[in-house]
């Protein structure tokens, strides 16, 4: 018999466990079809997963959207104890209404959330929430098809909330209560309570194993990156983010050894033959650097330049043939490239704060910009070059209380900032982000002109992210053969053009010859491949050092593997003089010809997943998981296989997590002693 027929007797028990049935089936049914929508969105990202790598994703979403559905159906079994509340389908109408909407709501806001971070929705979403409201709303109006999603919203909404009507109709009690005494309907009605619990407790666990229930690692059932992270439950992702942003204490990297054996770590894997330890006994790793005499380069200034979502993937000097960055490409010729060189972090900030206050991005830190501890002086380009008499100034297409940028590098040592509202008639000005990077760099050349030596400068581009605010009629041609990419490789190239036009004007001053340039992207982006569940092609990186004789002296490019820390140490180390800091990164170029350099590597969000990187070689190690390993192969022809590494990976890995951890936490990061805290 179907259950859509009215049987000859049904009391109000059986009727509630009918609806209880039909409603999980609907929302079973719903996140499936959320799954479907998700895998058709991104299908560029399918790549090598094979038909059963599908198949099992979705029988792997089953088993987290049977435990959601556990939470959502959590009034409705506890409304069995109770025949009144039974019988009053109204509220329970009302609240899986709710939820269903909620559910349709946030896998409409996945489609593109996964599509631009790779991620199932995590704590970004809760970090912007927390940023300007205005900037957000715009950005996500005009960066994202709102209206589309609206409308899509509205009509499975529709459909959802049909059928649950449908289902109350079809469940409905039709005979009046059974002629049970007081007594025995109590004990049914407990027993099948019992048994829902029973049977809840089972779908929410998720597995019939001993042990822990089901987490987000049972989803990885195979080499499809992509299918594995289909087989999760953006909801459930989305608690687990709330969860360990606002209620759990172990967000932070836990001490894996004691501190004494961390700290030796750490130094033996920063500390070189031109360093010499100092304060041994309160702080990590402060130092006193003399830099190499052969190593010095006639500069008296250094401008960084941070390109955002700058991409090693699609850069032509690095493999691509894609003639994204052809402007990139000629400036390769004529100065020094990182070919190996890595992002922190996956966001602009982490890009900020470790390129150029010299420290890694953290687990639990990953915020630093705007937390209490980022109030701490650190060891970072404004703090060693300030000191020295230098004159400084930031140019930024945008708000600098975005991210508290403006916070945190005054509080640095920064004096100058040239956002947004100091453009005078810019070519472009954009609602959401501001001027385009032709208006950004034409400013920072101006202000270099004027500038006398010595000082430093950072330059932050921005057209390069959504909604890509891009002057029309563009100077460039437009990317049209890349799928969902098309809009950002076309910003890109904007972007690239952009810094050709800064390079013409600069290259006429006098100051030009006087200037070590650093150009370096703030984090890369995702491509339609994914080589492991560490996202290389946001991390991987192009960094170009460009200063008169530095070809002569270190040759074109450079393999040694390095990550935005060592940027500083680097550029220091160019300048030719002593120098104490306290950066968790080297001078990659004073290192021996057999050192080949390190990266330890986080993405941004609740992900608290860490990676070290040597030469080819990258452990991968998620939380409370083993450690995996990988040969790696970037550039024209990306790939990355398994790989047995030596265990020792991971007790460094760990160890410089604890230590640079444990230094925030005690304020001992900057160059020199803090009173306060020391």
């Amino acid at each position: 018999m179907s259950l859509m027929e009215k049987p000859s007797k049904r009391n109000a028990l059986t009727a509630h466990l009918l609806f209880m049935a039909l409603t999980l089936c609907s929302f079973l049914l719903l996140l499936s079809l959320l799954r479907g929508l998700l895998l058709w969105f991104n299908q560029d990202l399918i790549g090598a997963a094979t038909a059963n790598d599908l198949i099992q994703a979705f029988v792997n979403g089953l088993r987290f959207d049977l435990r959601l559905c556990v939470y959502i159906a959590l009034p409705l079994s506890l409304s069995i104890l109770c025949r009144p509340l039974m019988l009053r389908r109204g509220w329970q109408l009302i609240w899986l209404g709710f939820c269903a909407v909620s559910v349709i709501l946030l896998g409409m806001i996945e489609l593109n959330f996964y599509q631009e971070f790779h991620q199932r929705l995590n704590a970004l979403v809760f970090q912007y929430l927390q940023e300007d409201p205005k900037t957000v709303l715009s950005m996500l109006w005009h960066g994202f098809p709102v209206v589309k999603l609206l409308l899509a919203l509205a009509l499975i909404s529709a459909i959802v909330i049909f059928l649950l009507r449908r289902a109350d109709k079809a469940s409905r009690p039709i005979s009046s209560e059974n002629n049970a005494s007081r007594p025995a309907l109590l004990l049914q009605h407990s027993l099948v309570f019992v048994l829902c619990v029973v049977l809840s407790v089972l779908a929410a666990r998720g597995t019939l194993r001993q042990g822990p229930p089901l987490r987000w690692g049972d989803a990885f059932t195979s080499e499809s990156v992509f299918a594995n992270h289909l087989g999760l439950n953006g909801a459930l992702s989305l608690w687990t983010a709330a969860k360990a942003r606002y209620l759990d204490d172990n967000k932070r990297h836990r001490p894996a050894m004691p501190q004494q054996q961390a700290t030796a770590l750490t130094r033996q894997m920063l500390l070189s033959a031109q360093d010499e330890l100092i304060d041994q006994d309160s702080a990590v790793v402060r130092r006193v650097f003399t830099p190499p005499a052969d190593g010095r380069l006639a500069v008296k200034n250094v401008v960084v330049i941070l390109m955002e979502s700058f991409a090693a993937h699609f850069v032509g000097a690095l493999g691509s043939d894609a003639g994204i960055t052809p402007e990139f490409d000629k400036l390769a010729k004529e100065g020094l490239l990182f070919t190996n060189f890595f992002s922190n972090g996956t966001h602009t900030h982490q890009g900020l704060f470790a390129s150029m206050a010299c420290f890694p991005n953290l687990p639990g830190f990953e915020y630093l910009m705007q937390m209490p501890e980022g109030s701490h002086h650190f060891s970072g380009l404004p703090q060693l070059l300030s000191p020295r008499g230098y004159e400084d100034f930031y140019v930024y297409n945008g708000d600098f209380a975005w991210d508290n940028q403006q916070g945190f590098f005054r509080n640095q040592g920064m004096s100058r900032f040239i956002g947004r509202y100091d453009f005078k008639n810019p070519v472009v000005f954009d609602p959401t982000w501001g001027v385009a990077d032709q208006d950004m760099f034409d400013r920072g050349a101006e202000e270099i002109a004027r500038q006398k030596p010595p000082f430093y400068a950072l330059l932050q581009t921005l057209s390069n992210h959504t909604p890509y605010p891009l002057p029309d009629p563009l100077p460039v041609d437009k990317i049209t053969d890349k799928g969902s990419l098309n809009d950002h490789l076309t910003a890109m190239r904007y972007a690239d053009w952009a810094l050709g036009q800064f390079f013409e004007k600069v290259r006429k001053l006098p100051q030009f010859n006087q200037t070590l340039f650093v150009l370096l992207g703030d984090h890369g982006f995702a491509a339609h491949e994914q080589l492991t569940e560490m996202d290389l092609f946001r991390h991987h990186i192009a960094m170009l050092m460009i200063a008169p004789g530095i070809q002569q002296r270190f040759g074109k490019t450079i393999d040694t593997v390095g990550s935005q820390v060592d940027m500083v140490p680097t550029i220091m180390g160019r300048l030719g003089q002593p120098v104490t800091h306290q950066c968790w990164g080297r001078d990659l170029l004073s290192l021996p010809a057999e050192d080949q350099g390190f990266a330890v590597i986080k993405p941004s969000g609740s992900d608290q997943t860490v990676a070290l990187i040597k030469g080819k070689q990258m452990l991968v190690q998620p939380v409370d998981e083993a450690p995996r390993g990988y040969q790696i192969e970037l550039g024209a022809h990306p790939q990355a296989n398994k790989a047995e590494l030596p265990n020792e990976w991971r007790d460094q890995l760990a160890a410089y997590l604890q230590s640079a951890t444990q230094s925030l936490l005690e304020n001992t990061t900057g160059a020199q002693k803090s009173s306060a805290a020391e």
